[in-house]
């Protein structure tokens, strides 16, 4: 055996993983305000699609979410500023809320999915 010191036992860090709970789902055609949800984590992340119900005429549209607290009605973050059809994610990052999304998409037809970061640790 080699010399030295005996190995040390040293505790590992348990790793930290998020999953995603589904806060809501809403779609629809043109500007509207989702109802109000509860966010225990503050940590959103929003999957949006938003598509031309009109050939081209909605190729310019701007699309657009934007989180306001249930509370006063005040913006708490603009979301997503997008122009024309498209789909991403965007994330909001508050304290824990009761809020809701306002979409503001003119001509585009758009599906909205509010989820919230949900942590945990395994070993």
């Amino acid at each position: 055996m080699a010399c030295g010191a005996p190995a040390k036992n040293v505790a590992r860090p348990a790793s930290t993983s998020v999953a995603w709970r589904q806060l809501g789902s809403w779609s629809g055609h043109g500007n509207a305000q989702t109802e109000s949800f509860s966010s225990d984590t503050g940590t959103l992340r929003v999957r949006w699609k938003a598509r031309s119900t009109d050939g081209n005429a909605g190729a310019t549209t701007p699309f657009r979410l934007a989180a306001h607290s249930a509370i006063s009605g005040r913006l708490l973050q603009p979301v997503v500023d997008h122009a024309g059809p498209g789909e991403g994610i965007g994330y909001v990052q508050q304290d824990p809320h009761v809020l809701y999304i306002v979409v503001e998409s003119g001509a585009l037809a758009w599906t909205v999915i509010v989820e919230e970061a949900v942590g945990y640790s395994s070993d």
